[in-house]
């Protein structure tokens, strides 16, 4: 089992939007936020600047885009109080710890695969006191790929010591975790929480809640070393 982990087991956007929102006083720029964001990440990828370098510069090139052109110096202090206050406010969505313990009682392997610094999301998995769940953590920044390459969901099932037909991806983006799993061999759901009545690709299933996912895998896949007289726990919710 791999899963992504921000916005699918921890609210991560919940908590940047609103130490955003505190950092600079107003709530509509969390796009353009996400856009700088998406092109400085890039970059840590790719080996050309390190995470927190990366988070100076970035923020250095967001509120330049709103007209505030400050030093280095100042662009640290305020970066700093931006992740300090998004550090305090990080919090497992509801359904992930039931979730997590039973894919545990049900003999799952659990791989987090994220696109996110590894040091940072083994922080934020510790500080929520899931660590334990996971058998391996696989990142980007450690590996050089991000989501949608094949080679960071390959790694992780390499690090489990599985193939991909035998492992399922589950994540909150529909083009990076589903559809990208599913194009690595492995297989995809897609983790839809706005719940959305329509949903753009209807070939990889959708759930709207981490609580729907032992029901899935019991109805719709083989789980591991599973039988009729296997105990397999309920599905809780």
């Amino acid at each position: 089992m791999c899963l992504d982990i921000d916005d699918t087991v921890i609210d991560f956007t919940g908590s940047a939007r609103s130490a955003l929102t505190e950092l600079i006083g107003r709530d509509d720029m969390w796009p353009a936020w996400q856009r700088v964001t998406d092109e400085h990440s890039a970059m840590v990828v790719s080996g050309e600047l390190d995470y927190d370098t990366m988070r100076r510069t970035r923020t250095k090139a967001f509120l330049a885009d709103l007209g505030a052109l400050l030093d280095d110096d100042a662009v640290a202090v305020l970066e700093d109080r931006r992740l300090a206050q998004m550090r305090q406010s990080w919090t497992l969505f509801p359904d992930a710890r039931p979730c997590l313990d039973w894919l545990r009682a049900a003999g799952f392997m659990i791989a987090a695969v994220t696109n996110a610094s590894a040091p940072h999301q083994r922080a934020r998995l510790a500080a929520q006191g899931i660590s334990r769940y996971f058998d391996v953590v696989v990142s980007a920044g450690e590996l050089g790929v991000a989501k949608p390459d094949p080679a960071i969901f390959h790694a992780a099932c390499a690090q489990l010591g599985v193939h991909p037909s035998e492992t399922l991806h589950i994540g909150d983006r529909l083009d990076l975790d589903a559809l990208a799993a599913r194009s690595a061999g492995l297989h995809g759901v897609w983790l839809d929480r706005t719940g959305g009545d329509e949903h753009p690709d209807t070939t990889v299933p959708v759930i709207e809640t981490l609580a729907d996912l032992p029901e899935l895998l019991v109805t719709d896949y083989r789980t591991p070393t599973l039988t009729s007289a296997s105990g397999v726990p309920t599905p809780r919710r």
